[in-house]
């Protein structure tokens, strides 16, 4: 009896981690503290992004008195903020600019070949949403919660090549990078 109970646990385990198909990054495991009156209070604040590589990705942020803890409710978390990227192949359809506080991180999309020109917690970003052609840089304040949040912003100001199109009143060939439009005229 005891065999099939544990049998079924782990049944349920794997199933549960082949339908998970989002790869998990930590970008941030910080100490913050709260003041109190008998002194300071310690906690654990962890940023975690999840993303399936495909144009999917989530984020999210955890407290905990203890690391573990703040890790899961940051991917529990990361789970529920999913969000669709339009990507155009292996890169972004235009550049975009994203603001939070005082950091600005701005994007711009690259030719075949040329990788994911980033640092920290932008690249983990962009490498969990599929993106593996770009141009960033990250200006203003250097605090990683506040640039990671600033890429997703970004991110989510960018515009399909085709309702952009559509709302332009032009082709889709029209709105595409130039080394796509040289592809097409060879």
């Amino acid at each position: 009896m005891a065999e099939k109970k544990f049998e079924k646990k782990h049944e349920n385990k794997q199933q549960f981690e082949a339908q998970d198909a989002f790869e998990e990054r930590v970008i941030e495991i910080a100490r913050v503290s709260k003041v109190v009156k008998g002194g300071r209070r310690f906690r654990f604040r962890v940023t975690v992004v999840v993303g399936d590589k495909n144009g999917t990705i989530g984020m999210g942020v955890g407290k905990a008195n203890a690391v573990p803890d703040a890790m899961r409710k940051a991917s529990e978390r990361a789970r529920k903020d999913l969000r669709q990227v339009h990507l155009s192949s292996t890169t972004i359809p235009h550049e975009s600019l994203g603001k939070v506080a005082g950091a600005k991180v701005f994007l711009k999309p690259a030719s075949a070949g040329t990788g994911v020109i980033a640092a920290g917690g932008v690249r983990a970003v962009l490498e969990l949403a599929g993106i593996r052609d770009i141009l960033t840089k990250s200006m203003g304040s250097a605090n990683v919660l506040n640039v990671v949040m600033a890429t997703f912003g970004a991110l989510d100001g960018l515009r399909s090549p085709a309702l952009e199109a559509a709302r332009r009143g032009k082709r889709v060939e029209d709105l595409m990078p130039f080394w796509e439009r040289r592809k097409q005229h060879a």
